[in-house]
């Protein structure tokens, strides 16, 4: 059941490829990588709370043990979880805090955030520009295999989430959440770029936290100590149909 979709990093070769998590029946996470999300087929493009399937084969530069490389080609979609399900099976996956989570072998991780910050910072033009080349060349190199994407538009806000764990332990992440960028995309639209960031902020510092949410983070791949926010999520305190 996908949780995850986390935003493309500057430093990856593949830079448009970006990483997916989930939690599988037996409520144990995994990472999905890489995925070309933009050149799945129908059928295939998945959102957050669908069910999906797929083969993977064991990464060899990844030891992580929720880690899998993912033949592509394999992934189908079947079905969405119920809303009245959701509750119940985050409240499962949510931690104290990410020691918590070290101390049960997890690397990837539900929180409920207090006390939430949400902030930005504008890009460069430098900064945006070298984005705006590797969406280009990645485009290019997908164009081999698949019918030509159009080249990513990076998004010229850096966003930073300023929280604290359920243990008390103040914390600050940028946000490497998809879902995020594309709701100011979106938002910009029809409120214009401050009004999308003024939207944004109340969004996630008063609608989600009143009706329920919980931060997704994971481990950087080289640096087991560092936690990541990959995922930003929306989902009830409390729920009718509640299975677990």
């Amino acid at each position: 059941m996908m949780l995850v979709k986390a935003l493309p990093h500057k430093s990856s070769n593949y830079f448009e490829t970006v990483c997916c998590a989930g939690v599988g029946h037996d409520m144990k996470w995994r990472r999905l990588y890489p995925v070309a999300f933009r050149t799945l087929e129908k059928g295939q493009k998945f959102s957050r709370w669908d069910w999906v399937s797929y083969s993977f084969t064991t990464p060899s530069n990844d030891k992580r043990s929720e880690s899998q490389k993912v033949v592509h080609e394999t992934i189908s979609v079947s079905k969405s979880m119920k809303v009245g399900e959701r509750f119940g099976f985050a409240r499962r996956m949510t931690r104290e805090s990410t020691d918590e989570a070290v101390s049960l072998g997890e690397t990837l991780t539900l929180l409920r955030p207090d006390n939430v910050r949400f902030s930005w910072r504008r890009k460069s033009d430098e900064e945006v520009a070298v984005e705006r080349i590797k969406h280009a060349a990645l485009a290019g190199q997908l164009s081999f295999l698949h019918d030509a994407p159009k080249p990513l538009e990076p998004c010229p806000f850096e966003f930073t989430f300023r929280w604290k764990d359920a243990a008390g332990k103040s914390r600050s992440n940028i946000c490497d959440d998809w879902e995020t960028s594309t709701a100011f995309s979106v938002r910009r639209d029809f409120k214009g770029g401050q009004g999308a960031l003024e939207s944004l902020r109340e969004t996630f510092e008063v609608e989600y936290p009143q009706k329920g949410m919980r931060f997704a983070l994971g481990t950087h791949s080289r640096r087991s100590s560092q936690w990541l926010l990959v995922g930003v999520i929306r989902v009830d305190e409390a729920s009718q149909g509640e299975l677990f």
